[in-house]
């Protein structure tokens, strides 16, 4: 029988990306103890981070700079786009994970549905009719191209919907929950290799 401890990568990585815009250093340990440290700019994006790293199990560390004279929208892509460049090299070649992780979480009167493939093959579905115009003080839609930002760069389909819910910050709470709890399921190691018929994830 396969070990699965010898086809996994290193399940850890560490990123650091610069432009003229942001600067963000990423470090990520996916068999960790949620221990987490996460500086942003932005309170609400030090929050939801750290609820997804502590729910996913990982040790995680996310240090970030940005435009927030601006607003937050380059800040918010990029961390999406350094911290998906972290989940994909600490996979590796996605040797021996569960791939598909599900999870249905509320939060008070809220509730999230997230469903993640970690298949290679990079796509974001994305309900937000019921999330507030101004969230944290921003546009919504800021949190979208989060989402979309971390998918794309770590090769995976992202499903999120926000079922129901009256107040933002619940809603969003529930989604970054939903997003740990599924990522733990689809890295959990198995005894076998790459889950496809094809025989590869990419």
């Amino acid at each position: 029988m396969n070990d699965p401890q010898s086809q996994a990568g290193s399940m850890r990585a560490e990123v650091f990306r610069e432009t003229g815009e942001t600067r963000i250093q990423v470090e990520m340990a996916i068999k960790g103890q949620g221990h987490c440290q996460v500086q942003t700019g932005l309170g609400s994006a030090d929050h939801m981070l750290t609820l997804l790293g502590f729910w996913a199990g990982w040790d995680l560390k996310v240090l970030a700079r940005g435009d927030l004279q601006v607003d937050a929208h380059h800040t918010l892509e990029d961390i999406g786009l350094t911290l998906g460049q972290a989940l994909s090299e600490a996979v590796g070649d996605k040797a021996g994970i569960a791939r598909v992780g599900w999870a249905k979480v509320p939060m008070d009167e809220a509730l999230s549905e997230v469903i993640v493939d970690i298949s290679g093959r990079p796509y974001l579905v994305y309900n937000d009719r019921v999330l507030p115009a101004v969230l944290f003080g921003e546009e919504k839609d800021l949190w979208r191209e989060f989402f979309k930002s971390l998918a794309f760069r770590a090769g995976m389909n992202l499903h999120i919907d926000f079922v129901y819910g009256l107040n933002g910050h619940h809603l969003m709470e529930s989604a970054f929950k939903g997003l740990g709890l599924c990522l733990k399921q689809a890295l959990t190691l198995q005894n076998q290799g790459v889950l496809s018929t094809k025989g590869s994830l990419d």
